[in-house]
């Protein structure tokens, strides 16, 4: 069996999701890493759109953020912030990545603060283009480490809308049928969410981890698929394009 890390695998399972000829929109880290790595695999016409305006670049190394110089490296359009916003709210976004300091059964992400909005325990960066992603991309993605402190039942401030209150109050609010969270990837498992309830469900489980540890490690009830599988870890070959091609020098995988 290869050798990997946490993050070789999250980073790994998510650039599997990503269909040739599919849009992305992605900020830097690993979802860059994970769109690179599956333009390298199976999608080589993936469209990748950084929020500063680049539009599918040539990336030639790992760019160090979202207005990085190689975000528009041989990109097909060199726009701005507002020419992603607008394609994301004309619906032409498949797919985004984002994250948050907590995360909840529906999908709902918190980058805001930590406590009481107006004295809070700790205050995060906040919502940047998140908010816009989430609400007009088609299939909203999180990578993150899994633990009860991320994972909580209810998050202290709501930055970042997944489906509301589950059912259909994402709809009822006014934002685009069809359009929410789709995938949440951890270093325990891969989670999509019930079609009525909306809530969180737990589809694969990686290597290593069992049905235990995924629900000891969260902060609310985790539904489960009827049939779950074994999360297919990263192979030879996507760990050699992601070390060698996509993060030589180990900013994002660590090595």
């Amino acid at each position: 069996m290869a050798d990997y890390n946490m993050m070789e695998m999250m980073i790994s399972v998510a650039s599997r999701e990503l269909e040739n000829g599919a849009t992305v929109g992605v900020g830097t880290g690993a979802p860059c890493a994970a769109a690179m790595l599956a333009q390298k695999m199976a999608s080589p016409e993936l469209i990748i759109m950084f929020e500063a305006g680049g539009i599918s670049p040539e990336l030639p190394e790992m760019p160090i953020s979202v207005g990085d110089s190689r975000t528009f490296h041989k990109a097909l359009m060199a726009g701005s912030m507002g020419d992603i916003m607008e394609s994301c709210s004309r619906g032409f976004v498949d797919y985004t990545f984002l994250g948050g300091a907590q995360i909840d059964m529906y999908g709902n992400l918190n980058s805001t603060v930590i406590g009481d909005h107006a004295n809070p325990k700790v205050r995060l960066p906040g919502s940047g283009g998140a908010n816009d992603f989430a609400s007009f991309c088609w299939r909203m993605m999180v990578m993150t480490p899994q633990d009860a402190r991320r994972f909580v039942e209810k998050v202290d401030f709501m930055t970042t809308p997944g489906w509301l209150e589950g059912g259909d109050s994402r709809a009822e609010s006014g934002l685009p049928l069809d359009a929410g969270p789709y995938k949440i990837i951890t270093n325990m498992a891969v989670m999509d969410f019930e079609p009525v309830s909306k809530r969180m469900r737990i589809i694969s489980v990686n290597p290593g981890y069992s049905l235990q540890d995924i629900q000891d490690n969260c902060g609310f009830e985790l539904l489960k698929a009827d049939k779950i599988v074994e999360t297919q870890a990263p192979t030879e070959e996507e760990l050699r394009i992601l070390r060698e091609e996509v993060d030589p020098y180990g900013y994002v995988i660590g090595r």
